[in-house]
């Protein structure tokens, strides 16, 4: 792949991308504290106001992706970040729980093409012995904006009202999207084997892959956590752990701090292994099976005596969710290629949507009628399993398509 001088600026702006993605979505877990008083919300109610995002979320990841494997990053990124920072925005006009239901489903249709443009952005301008990086700064991106989140959006509500939070990282959404609209874009096709042609295969032939299925699952089991860990764990700061509302944002940074090192470090960790001559499969698994080893230590986030003791415990889990996520989101490209990465990205990112939404429900009700218990006992509990699947179903990560006279076919053993 020829290198262009400007494809580390095209990854920091989707690192931006992916770091707005995030904050946008994470100012109601914060400001949620203050609306619940204003609007008199219940859990269950707060459980389907995610649900609503998680729906529309769910959708556009498959549908997002595939349009951008058909229509290319640039021009999905843009419309996808427009449309997310405009429902963004108009949450700060919210005076009903319908409104919210709504600008927070909206949010979700334009955030749910970000993950899958993400993946199809690094893939087209970057090769496998630098992607894992190329993948964990882009990636990574969502861990600062979920770090600057809680501070900023406690700052803007003490000072302008927690409207406010809402429609500043709207308008900063829109200013991305111009910029992003101006850089030229230079179409990259790699010459690596197993790269697919821009046609790429059906939607309905990646179904027939046993490996799309992996990819699959696995997100299933394990997205439920981290959507635990995002919409859930100011309010079991507050709830559980006592610690005022001013006081969580400046805590609060410091797990997804940890996320956004790892999802970098973990890109690096396994290209540097694949430059040390490990495969690309010995050298992705190695990194994900610690970080499933790390997760284990999950649940001792409820029994630690501290809040301090507490919040190491998350930032465990957050260090080891960023190399899992890396690696996995990286395995996808090395797996299927230019002309499917997106939409496999998809397929998983709105299964695992789709799980959450199942669940977000369920979640509320636990927490309201019992405790945050279990919800810690299982989260250190998949992604060992999750690691099992990986493993016994995907034996070795190698490309599943090779192009030959222009048209994709399976890859001889």
């Amino acid at each position: 792949m020829k290198k262009y001088s400007i494809r580390w600026f095209v990854v920091f702006m989707v690192f931006l991308a992916t770091g707005l993605s995030f904050l946008d979505r994470q100012v109601l877990s914060i400001a949620i504290i203050k609306i619940q008083k204003e609007f008199h919300f219940s859990d269950v109610q707060y459980g389907w106001v995610n649900t609503s995002f998680l729906l529309s979320y769910a959708l556009m990841f498959t549908l997002g992706g595939w349009l951008i494997d058909k229509a290319g990053a640039k021009k999905g990124l843009a419309l996808a970040v427009g449309m997310w920072s405009v429902a963004n925005a108009f949450h700060g006009l919210m005076t009903n729980l319908p409104q919210l239901l709504t600008f927070r489903f909206f949010l979700g249709m334009g955030e749910g093409a970000c993950f899958p443009g993400a993946a199809k952005t690094v893939f087209d301008w970057f090769d496998k012995k630098e992607r894992g990086l190329a993948n964990g700064i882009a990636i990574g991106g969502s861990a600062i904006g979920a770090v600057i989140a809680p501070p900023l959006t406690i700052w803007i509500s003490n000072i302008y009202g927690w409207r406010a939070g809402f429609v500043i990282p709207g308008l900063a959404g829109m200013a991305w999207v111009l910029i992003w609209l101006l850089i030229p874009w230079k179409k990259v096709i790699s010459a690596e084997p197993g790269n697919a042609t821009p046609n790429g295969p059906s939607f309905l032939a990646l179904l027939s892959f046993r490996q799309t299925w992996v990819f699959i699952m696995i997100r299933f089991l394990l997205d439920p956590v981290m959507y635990f860990m995002m919409f859930w764990i100011p309010k079991y700061l507050s709830e559980v752990r006592h610690v005022p509302y001013e006081k969580i944002g400046n805590l609060l940074w410091i797990p997804f701090l940890a996320l956004g090192i790892s999802n970098i470090l973990g890109g690096l960790f396994s290209d540097k292994l694949i430059k040390s001559n490990f495969t690309v499969n010995k050298a992705r698994k190695t990194i994900m099976g610690i970080a499933a080893g790390l997760t284990l230590a999950v649940p001792f986030a409820e029994y630690a005596s501290t809040v301090e003791m507490s919040l190491a415990f998350m930032a465990l889990y957050m260090f080891a969710h960023g190399c899992w996520i890396t690696n996995y989101i990286t395995s996808i490209s090395d797996v299927f290629g230019q002309s499917a990465t997106s939409t496999v990205v998809g397929l998983s990112g709105t299964a695992g949507a789709l799980s959450s939404l199942i669940l977000n429900p369920l979640i509320g009700s636990i927490i309201q009628h019992y405790s945050y218990q279990p919800m810690w006992i299982v989260s250190g509990l998949l992604y060992p399993l999750a690691f099992i699947l990986f493993i016994l179903f995907i034996p070795k990560i190698k490309p599943l398509f090779s192009e030959k006279k222009d048209i994709l076919q399976p890859e001889t053993a």
